[in-house]
């Protein structure tokens, strides 16, 4: 799925390109992203090279490099996935560069990417799931406009192997949009 840049002020989100493949592999190497790696540690340049080309070619999905609107730094990463239109369902997920956490560049890029997909797309439903040990994901969540919608029992195998349990999160196109005008 073909998705515009987005501009957010200090923050742009902006299609993927061949570009990226190692500010991308350098980004992925800090523990928290080998362990929370949802589609795997990336152990090698080639690694990588397979990520970004996933990230921008595979159907029903939209995804975008986030950079510093600046510099060009990649910051991280937001990808709205498992797109139904029949059904006005999507999931959504995300990771930053260990530099960019703490700073409200994750609640941010995925407040842009929902409000993005509720106006494009025929999506009324984005679930969002992370492993109840990553807590900072939960705040995410939560700063973004999602709700708390229960757990899901080992339910996703993660970077260290292991199936761990996750909680669940949704946004509908009618909740409240949040406010991120302050960083938090």
């Amino acid at each position: 799925m073909e998705t515009p840049p987005l501009d957010l002020g200090e923050l742009r989100l902006q299609p993927w390109t061949d570009d990226d493949v190692d500010a991308v592999f350098a980004g992925q190497q800090d523990a928290a992203s080998r362990l929370w790696a949802g589609g795997g540690a990336l152990d090698t340049r080639d690694d990588a090279v397979a990520l970004v080309d996933r990230l921008r070619s595979q159907p029903n999905r939209a995804s975008w490099a986030v950079v510093d609107a600046a510099s060009g730094e990649l910051l991280g990463s937001v990808t709205v996935h498992s797109i139904d239109l029949g059904q006005g369902n999507a999931q959504i997920g995300y990771w930053t560069v260990a530099a960019a956490r703490g700073r409200g560049v994750a609640p941010r890029a995925v407040d842009a990417a929902c409000r993005w997909v509720f106006g494009a797309l025929a999506v009324d439903r984005i679930e969002l799931c992370h492993a109840v040990e990553n807590t900072a994901s939960g705040r995410v969540a939560e700063k973004a406009g999602f709700r708390s919608e229960g757990r899901l029992r080992r339910s996703f195998r993660y970077g260290d192997g292991a199936k761990h349990d996750e909680l669940l999160w949704a946004r509908l196109s009618d909740d409240p949009a949040p406010d991120l005008s302050t960083r938090s």
